[in-house]
């Protein structure tokens, strides 16, 4: 019984630590803030795993996911904007932007959880990563101004709810005796995190745009090859009338 709680453990582990997040935001310790979102995003991607490697997937801890996500990487990442660009900025505007991403992101776990995406690719930008960009985009806040900032969350509020392709590493399992050494890798990913506060937030936004600018230029590439596709196809029924 207590190894099918596992992967829900770690699923609360990912609440938890969102919860944390909108606390040390409140308190102004905002790279601490974007830590503990990227912290989640790490639980996030472990219980999946572990559930497969436990043979102990569950409807229960399916939804469980999908709340957490929200709270940790809708709301939480939402209210770190919020209070480092957007806070002395008091309209309308701002409050639409900040309570917009959140939505699209329930959106984007309710359309998850009900219908069947591509083998290997998600559809639409998976919010833990969308989440992960928006609290470490936050960290920039002196050297990118808030209506640059308002763009790039709404950019990553429509991408949640679009029909991009990104690709699906959930998939990837490690074996039942990698997990033993699971919570010690966590252990010592936190402790990194914490001494190299800054700058280790700052480094993993790079990677977690890229994830986010690949779906999008494979979606262009896509539609390219779509319509050349077509317009030779067009082209080839009018040589044929022609002729």
């Amino acid at each position: 019984m207590f190894t099918k709680s596992i992967p829900n453990m770690c699923t609360l582990g990912n609440l938890f630590l969102g919860m944390v997040g909108i606390m040390l935001a409140l308190d102004n310790k905002l790279s601490l803030a974007a830590i503990m979102i990227i912290i989640a995003m790490l639980l996030d991607g472990l219980d999946g795993r572990v559930a497969r490697a436990l043979n102990a997937q569950s409807e229960l801890g399916k939804e469980l996911d999908s709340l957490s996500d929200v709270i940790s990487f809708g709301v939480a990442p939402a209210l770190i904007m919020y209070i480092s660009c957007f806070h002395d900025m008091h309209h309308a505007l701002i409050w639409t932007v900040t309570a917009v991403f959140p939505m699209c992101g329930a959106l984007r776990l309710a359309r998850f959880n009900v219908q069947s995406g591509s083998p290997g690719y998600f559809i639409g930008l998976p919010i833990p990563a969308a989440g992960g960009v928006l609290a470490t985009l936050s960290l920039f806040r002196d050297d990118i101004s808030a209506p640059y900032m308002i763009i790039a969350m709404l950019l990553l509020s429509y991408l949640m709810v679009s029909t991009v392709r990104y690709p699906n590493f959930k998939k990837i399992g490690f074996p039942k005796k990698a997990m033993m050494y699971a919570p010690f890798v966590i252990l010592a990913g936190v402790a990194v995190a914490v001494t190299f506060l800054d700058q280790l937030s700052k480094l993993i936004f790079l990677p977690l745009v890229l994830y986010a600018a690949y779906g999008v230029k494979e979606n262009v590439r896509r539609l390219s090859r779509r319509r050349r596709r077509h317009r030779e196809q067009s082209d080839k029924v009018f040589n044929d009338h022609s002729s």
